[in-house]
């Protein structure tokens, strides 16, 4: 097996039309998330998907056992792909999967996945911080719009300044193209 693996962090139902928290570009992500994990499984990368439940069933989105907190159709995980349930922004945070990463003996790693300016941005940061090399592809990535000082932040703002801060210290933030061609 290679040393590299795949991060698909929440890309799960409630986040698509329909669900309890739609974000924008939500579908456009996933089609390309899917197109990463195809070429993932096709050179034998770890793939690992994480799936956030929160504690509680009355939480906003992602309650437990709910339609809504299922990892969404486009990148269902395959037999064998292990699954990280995270109850936290940070895929690291009380969970296996620095455990998992190690055992395969990862040291380069592809995130893409949901909210752009939160799980994203947190697990990316920890994966540095921990000295995996990082790559993210932007258009795998969504997130939402966002209100700030009475004012409302568009998506496409608060996708390009994560991404842009992401690139600047802690991940090569690229296309889907490029990932796929590296």
């Amino acid at each position: 097996m290679s040393k590299q693996a795949l991060i698909i962090i929440d890309i799960q139902n409630d986040y698509f039309p329909g669900g309890k928290w739609t974000l924008d570009g939500a579908d456009a992500a996933a089609d390309n998330a899917a197109r990463l994990l195809a070429k993932a499984r096709e050179r034998g990368d770890l793939v690992v998907h994480v799936r956030h439940e929160f504690a509680n069933s009355d939480a906003p989105f992602f309650a437990p056992g709910s339609t809504g907190a299922q990892i969404h159709p486009k990148v269902a995980p395959a037999a064998g792909e292990p699954v990280v349930l995270k109850q936290q922004v940070n895929a690291f945070r009380d969970t296996e999967l620095k455990a998992l990463l190690d055992q395969y003996g990862i040291t380069t790693l592809s995130i893409v996945g949901s909210m752009s300016h939160m799980c994203i941005d947190a697990a990316v940061r920890a994966a540095a911080d921990f000295g995996y090399a990082v790559k993210v592809a932007h258009d795998a990535c969504a997130t939402l719009a966002l209100d700030f000082a009475g004012k409302q932040v568009p998506a496409a703002q608060i996708q390009a300044t994560s991404m842009a801060a992401l690139a600047f210290a802690y991940a090569e933030v690229v296309s889907t193209d490029e990932l796929l061609h590296a």
